[in-house]
């Protein structure tokens, strides 16, 4: 059963900048596509970002494109995101998936393997 770490999360002003980590576990990361989404209270599940296995492939959400940047790094089993420029719309729980489809990451919203999230705020 894979699993699924996220790490890095915290409070930045606006305009700053964060790099979340997905740490994999009970697989090879390899062998999935990862993706990121975020929940911000009251609000549904967000498409963030998403990167195929081999890594030559990335999609964003309309909301992040220009400011965050999806990578991945298969040799230690770790998927990243870089957020630069925030703002305080970008406040949520940011959650790390992965799936073997990146279509079904990206469409569907749907993932085999969660994470539990860590909690980002952007103070203004």
């Amino acid at each position: 059963q894979m699993q699924l770490v996220e790490s890095g999360g915290g409070l930045v002003q606006a305009g700053g900048s964060l790099r979340l980590s997905c740490a994999v576990s009970g697989g090879a990361s390899i062998t999935v596509a990862m993706a990121w989404f975020r929940q911000a209270p009251g609000k549904e599940r967000e498409f963030v970002a998403a990167i195929v296995q081999g890594g030559g492939l990335t999609y964003y959400g309309d909301s992040v494109k220009g400011r965050f940047t999806i990578s991945r790094d298969n040799a230690k089993n770790t998927a990243f995101l870089q957020m630069n420029n925030l703002k305080s719309e970008d406040t949520a729980i940011y959650y790390c998936a992965a799936d073997r489809s990146p279509q079904r990451l990206r469409w569907d919203k749907s993932a085999d393997y969660w994470g539990q999230g860590t909690q980002v705020t952007v103070s203004s």
